[in-house]
């Protein structure tokens, strides 16, 4: 997980020579700077950066940076959500849709059966 103070400094500081950009996973980004960085343009380019990330809320630099941890923390919190408010027809529903994938083809009798049984022994 990157941090965004972390980040903020490299930029500052290591910019010119794009070791944020690395840290950020930004790779061709990285190589791109140290080529050029005695143009002084990526040293530019990194302080209006630097001015960004320090503005940048923490929700959106994760949104942005630490994607994958921000869906997964998401996902388990809807997951959480769906659990405790999910009615008898939210059920019913989801048996019904796998039904019609079924009926239509779209899924095999073996995997039909699998998803079902799955679904089922998760209640």
């Amino acid at each position: 997980m990157k941090n965004k103070s972390v980040a903020t400094l490299l930029a500052f500081f290591l910019g010119g020579f794009g070791i944020h950009k690395f840290y950020l996973g930004e790779t061709l980004a990285g190589v791109l700077y140290l080529v050029f960085f005695w143009t002084m343009i990526p040293g530019l380019i990194a302080f209006f950066e630097f001015i960004g990330l320090l503005i940048m809320s923490e929700q959106s630099f994760n949104a942005k940076y630490n994607s994958n941890y921000f869906l997964g923390q998401t996902m388990n919190y809807i997951g959480s959500q769906n659990s405790v408010q999910e009615s008898s027809k939210d059920k019913m529903a989801i048996l019904i849709d796998l039904k019609k994938l079924y009926d239509s083809g779209v899924i095999t009798a073996e995997e039909y059966e699998e998803k079902r049984r799955k679904y089922l022994d998760s209640l």
